[in-house]
């Protein structure tokens, strides 16, 4: 007698496997010989082959003109915050000495008139600014609960930024070969300030921000630019990265400024191109996304006793060395 099978059991002998075919034997012979360093576009070998190969088709196409013929106007991005409030008789003096863009002077009723109050108000008057007397409680609400305001304290709208491509087409109208400066992760207003100036003094043509982890232009910025911020637009990205591309796409070369960078300054081939610089904070540097993006990675020769520069001073001297190797050719 038979014995029964479980339930479920399978009836019948297991057939034949199939064999692979030798499907997986392309995953055994390797992957080929190693690239040269200069054919992956990852390496800063790579970059540089790329960078050479751009600059020689630009030469050919212009001669090593501007890179670029007449563009098109972009809106200006309006900024994205609210109007600022500077409080405090010596803050408000400075800025209404800096000819910070206020549109409106407060002034707390009964207020002790002391020679900073006066000027405050001699230079408001003089630039047609408006005054308005109000209650002091009022005032403390404007600007804050733990501000001290003296009783004074001036309104400065939010800033109206540029389009990063107008920047390009400000160069092209002069006749200029673009210039333009990058910040990514600088947060310091002043260093934001400090580099409109540089900008402005070596013959650049505007900079750009970053729309998150940046310093905006503020009243603190406008002050540290000495009225330069009157003359140098900046530009706001909503992503660098891609901002970055797209200059390229315009014929610009993108160079950003780091310690460990392949290239030293004195040693720029592309000073007279059309290049932005791209800067990063004092403690991180630029960021790897971004430093993928750059055609090229320059060093400024330092002492060795000193680890890194402002982020302000290293725009400077990288902005002059531009200026004075354009002024050379």
């Amino acid at each position: 007698m038979a014995k029964p099978q479980r339930p479920g059991a399978r009836k019948g002998k297991k057939g034949a496997t199939v064999g692979s075919g030798g499907q997986g034997r392309q995953a055994l012979e390797g992957r080929g010989p190693t690239p040269k360093a200069e054919d992956r576009s990852w390496h800063p070998a790579g970059k540089r082959k790329a960078a050479q190969e751009r600059l020689a088709a630009a030469k050919s196409r212009s001669g090593g003109g501007d890179g670029g013929g007449q563009r098109q106007k972009r809106r200006p991005a309006k900024g994205g915050d609210a109007a600022e409030i500077v409080s405090g008789r010596n803050s408000v003096l400075e800025a209404l000495r800096a000819k910070v863009p206020a549109t409106t002077l407060y002034l707390a009723s009964r207020i002790d008139m002391d020679d900073r109050v006066k000027e405050s108000l001699a230079l408001a008057t003089k630039r047609g600014i408006a005054v308005l007397e109000i209650m002091r409680p009022e005032l403390d609400r404007m600007t804050g609960e733990n501000s001290v305001n003296q009783g004074i304290a001036i309104s400065v709208p939010a800033y109206e930024y540029a389009h990063a491509l107008d920047l390009v087409s400000r160069a092209s109208d002069r006749g200029e070969v673009p210039l333009i400066v990058a910040l990514d992760g600088v947060t310091d207003p002043r260093n934001l300030g400090a580099i409109i100036r540089s900008t402005a003094a070596f013959g650049g043509h505007g900079v750009i921000v970053p729309q998150r982890r940046s310093a905006g232009v503020t009243a603190a910025a406008w002050k540290t630019s000495a009225g330069a911020a009157a003359r140098t637009p900046v530009a706001m990205a909503p992503n660098l990265t891609q901002t970055l591309k797209a200059l390229k796409a315009e014929g610009l070369f993108v160079l950003g400024l780091d310690g460990d960078g392949d290239i030293s300054l004195p040693q720029l081939e592309l000073a007279d191109q059309p290049i932005v610089i791209v800067v990063g904070s004092e403690g991180k540097g630029i960021s790897r996304i971004v430093s993928e993006t750059c055609d090229a990675i320059v060093s400024i020769p330092i002492s060795a006793a000193t680890e890194s520069l402002n982020a302000g001073i290293a725009a400077s001297v990288t902005l002059y060395e531009v200026a004075r190797k354009r002024s050379a050719g």
